[in-house]
């Protein structure tokens, strides 16, 4: 990795040097006109790959001198031309433009090239509240404290994140539900720490006992499960929780699907079901059965239900309609390797989400007794298309380190989740700590 990114820091004075033998070259092309008849044509590009920021030069027929006039694009999203000679083109890569082939277009006529540019993202992880150590503190950002991992079989996996960009975690040490703004101000939404317990009430007047699973529906009404008391909760904006029902066995994760507005919820048992019920707590099925330790839960954009297989080292996608199974990603085996589908390795993965490309992102440390040792201290990302599986942040080194991708480092990362804007956030449980990661 650390080639790649020395290579790409090495392309922008290449790219400035081919621009400026563009210009030095400009009479030799003030013969070439564009032909509005005759076709676009995208030859090739350099650099195949780079992050944004990128100068990229095209070269190609029928272009023209008049900058103006190009649109050139890539998955739909306009790049910044800065140079044109009639058969070269110098454009910039956008922030978060991804993967795919360049178009370039003058007077209504397309050329697209045949290779795909490849972005590479750069995923910055920073702290977004909590400090390292065990404890109860609101407060901002290094100020606040959490209680993920001041007993080591704390496993909860509870987080989300609403359409405003406020994040909630479940505690379970301090037995509720905290909220940390985008400014990484963090307060108590519900519940009351040293006092666990089973009531509900608004804010304070609440009770838990092991908040663990969480999950939001499109109102940003909370859901949390808690193996505790068995129940299932319903916690609105304001910080109220109800009862949605009891749970058929000892509830762990929880997971909300907006397109049949249904929850489901598992037990981390073996061999152990998934049921379905509305968010009223009625009409509880049993949709899949016998899996091998079911950790975390997420529904794609189209219904999707994607399972951490935790006994198996798997991650499976069901059908909703017919609950037919298929393993996306997970060789089976015990580890840490990224690769395509099958052939990558999982260590015991715990915590799911997914985005609305159904691109999956996976906290990879599930072990009982929260391992530092463990062979996987990172978030995976699982492309939606491809399922070819590649580190997003973190490694196979258990740290506490703000840093750009795998230099980065997280101690026990168990639950994820994504924003609208693709920003994801993580429970780093032996940390005490929320991180943030920022991929641009």
């Amino acid at each position: 990795m650390k080639l790649i990114y020395k290579r790409i820091l090495f392309f922008p004075l290449l790219s400035f040097l081919l621009l400026a033998g563009m210009f030095s070259c400009k009479k030799d092309h003030m013969g070439i006109a564009h032909d509005p008849n005759a076709a676009i044509v995208v030859t090739d590009f350099l650099p195949k790959q780079g992050v944004y920021g990128t100068e990229v030069l095209i070269n190609g027929e029928n272009f023209t001198t008049d900058t103006a006039a190009i649109s050139v694009k890539l998955n739909g999203i306009p790049l910044k031309v800065i140079g044109a000679n009639g058969t070269q083109i110098m454009a910039i890569i956008p922030k978060r433009a991804g993967s795919g082939p360049i178009e370039v277009s003058i007077a209504g006529k397309t050329g697209t090239s045949k290779d795909s540019y490849s972005y590479i993202y750069k995923r910055t992880v920073s702290t977004l509240a909590g400090n390292g150590a065990a404890g109860f503190a609101n407060g901002k950002g290094a100020d606040a404290k959490f209680n993920f991992g001041g007993e080591s079989w704390y496993r909860n996996g509870g987080i989300a994140v609403d359409d405003a960009l406020n994040v909630y975690v479940t505690d379970p040490g301090n037995h509720c539900i905290r909220k940390i703004d985008p400014a990484g101000n963090v307060s108590t939404l519900a519940g009351s720490p040293n006092n666990a317990g089973f009531a509900d009430g608004k804010g304070g007047e609440a009770r838990f006992s092991l908040p663990y699973g969480l999950t939001i529906d499109e109102q940003g009404n909370l859901y949390a499960v808690d193996p505790g008391n068995w129940d299932i909760r319903k916690i609105t904006p304001d910080g109220t929780a109800k009862l949605v029902a009891w749970a058929a066995r000892e509830p762990w994760f929880i997971a909300y699907d907006r397109v049949s507005k249904k929850l489901y919820y598992n037990s981390v048992t073996s061999p152990a079901p998934i049921y379905q019920l509305n968010t009223d707590g009625t009409a509880v099925t049993t949709v899949i059965d016998g899996l091998n330790f079911p950790a975390g839960m997420a529904c794609g954009p189209d219904g999707s239900l994607y399972i951490c297989l935790h006994g198996d080292n798997q991650i499976r996608k069901y059908d909703p309609k017919t609950w037919k199974p298929t393993i996306i990603v997970g060789s089976g085996k015990y580890g840490y390797k990224n690769g395509v589908s099958t052939a990558a390795e999982f260590a015991l993965p715990w915590g799911i989400a997914a985005d609305g490309q159904n691109n999956v992102y996976v906290a990879g440390n599930g072990t009982a007794g929260g391992d530092s040792g463990s062979p996987d201290q990172s978030v995976r990302f699982v492309d939606g298309k491809t399922f070819q599986v590649s580190t997003f942040a973190g490694s196979n080194i258990a740290g506490f380190t703000n840093a750009v991708g795998e230099a980065a480092s997280f101690n026990v990362p168990e639950g994820v989740a994504v924003d609208k804007n693709g920003t994801v956030y993580v429970i780093d449980k032996k940390n005490n700590s929320v991180r943030k990661i920022i991929s641009e």
